[in-house]
């Protein structure tokens, strides 16, 4: 089997895009996956997402639930899993 012939039943992949909100200046907007970083935490408080607000320029930090997590996880967005250390 060629390559070719492997992907010829293939329709092409949309990017996948993400809605999220500044809370410093109350944007609304679509991020592309490369756009968001995931940290995973061994606890609820110790996981978030973070990107930077394309209208402001701030930096934004928000909490992640299983969903998000699921969700982010899914869609390609980079992930960082963080260990304590005791």
């Amino acid at each position: 089997m060629s390559v070719a012939s492997a992907f010829a039943g293939m329709r092409s992949v949309s990017p996948m895009v993400f809605r999220a909100g500044c809370p410093d200046c109350r944007g609304r907007f679509e991020l592309a996956a490369g756009a968001l970083r995931l940290a995973i935490g061994a606890s609820s408080k110790t996981t978030f997402y973070s990107f930077t607000c394309p209208d402001c320029g701030a930096s934004v930090r928000k909490p992640a639930g299983e969903r998000i997590v699921e969700l982010l996880t899914g869609g390609g967005v980079r992930t960082l899993r963080l260990h304590s250390t005791l």
